[in-house]
């Protein structure tokens, strides 16, 4: 029984230095830290659009967020048939172009109401 818990104990020991030397890697990789310090700064200029019409196109999103400021990239989730999932995410080349964006919130687009909020950075393992 002793020689198995020692095993156990020498297997878990084992796991641990395998995810510490994965964690390492994954940090000193090329893009690994700097992708992340990218994508967060990407975040921080970009908006959630909730309850966007599934007939809406980019285009219409970007026109209607271009008083904001200068827009990057819209982007409308699909599901894995290309049907609109009805949200999008629409990235500006400015921060402060968020805070306006946020004023139009409860607007309509297509004749939908549609919900704007700062898009959020996922984190790695956390579950919303």
């Amino acid at each position: 029984m002793k020689a198995r818990l020692k095993e156990m104990e020498d297997e878990a020991n084992k796991l641990r230095d395998m995810q510490a030397k994965v964690e390492e890697e994954m940090n000193t990789l090329p893009g690994g830290a700097e992708a992340t310090a990218s994508r967060e700064e990407a975040d921080g200029r970009s908006i959630h659009v909730g309850g966007v019409d599934y007939a809406c196109t980019p285009e219409e999103l970007q026109m209607h967020f271009q008083s904001c400021g200068t827009v990057n990239r819209v982007t409308i989730l699909t599901d894995k048939f290309e049907n609109p999932k009805g949200f999008a995410y629409v990235e500006f080349l400015e921060a402060d172009a968020v805070a306006n964006a946020l004023l139009l919130a409860d607007t309509e687009v297509h004749g939908r109401k549609i919900k704007v909020s700062a898009k959020r950075t996922n984190v790695p393992g956390m579950k919303a």
